[in-house]
């Protein structure tokens, strides 16, 4: 029903269009950089098909939003948890959130706190080597979810007839 409205106004994102599912990272003095963009850093599995192909990963965030609530620190330790994931380095820049660089252990190394104009200087190294959730992703624990299922259907049937 809105849709007539939106050509009505003239809006000009009302032409955006979504990007074919396979990108390449982003290149960058060589390197690929896996590129996320606010709340999609937020879902592992997302994450982790651009973070196997790449070697740091990267997310910008406006974070306004949050306000003063502890929204902004929940999203960077969501980051937190794809760096670590991932076994990669994260340059984390926000507009007023938590602009940050994570270690492959999800560590912070810098950062700029909250609400605070500034420049953050650090470094970064490049990773390659794969980990297991970005080999594996949530497939052992899938597995292991079933067979406890099928035990506990298993025992449960059993105890029925004793």
């Amino acid at each position: 029903m809105l849709r007539g409205l939106i050509a009505f106004f003239d809006l000009p994102m009302s032409d955006f269009a979504r990007g074919p599912a396979d990108q390449q990272p982003l290149l960058a003095k060589g390197y690929r950089i896996a590129p996320f963009i606010c709340y999609e850093v937020v879902y592992p599995e997302f994450a982790a098909g651009l973070s196997a192909n790449s070697e740091l990963l990267l997310t910008v965030s406006n974070d306004t939003w949050f306000g003063t609530s502890i929204g902004p620190l929940q999203h960077l330790q969501m980051a937190q948890m794809r760096a670590l994931e991932a076994g990669r380095w994260m340059i984390r820049a926000t507009n007023n959130g938590v602009t940050a660089l994570i270690d492959p252990f999800g560590q912070i190394t810098e950062s700029i706190p909250q609400f605070q104009k500034a420049t953050l200087y650090g470094e970064v190294v490049p990773m390659q080597e794969l980990t297991p959730y970005l080999k594996w992703r949530a497939w052992p624990l899938v597995i292991l979810c079933g067979l406890l299922f099928g035990w506990a259907l298993l025992a449960s049937r059993i105890a029925k007839t004793v």
